[in-house]
């Protein structure tokens, strides 16, 4: 996951909850995080 946060701040991502969330190593990351669910537009 914080490959992902690089990729999407090189890509212009400047929203700190998302990078912030894939950046924490703490944090679970499974099917339904919701940072996950919101770059494949899923509600």
């Amino acid at each position: 996951m914080p490959i992902l946060a690089d990729a999407l701040q090189d890509a212009g991502c400047n929203n700190d909850d998302v990078l912030n969330h894939c950046r924490d190593a703490a944090q679970v990351h499974v099917r339904g995080c919701w940072v996950v669910d919101l770059l494949l537009g899923k509600s």
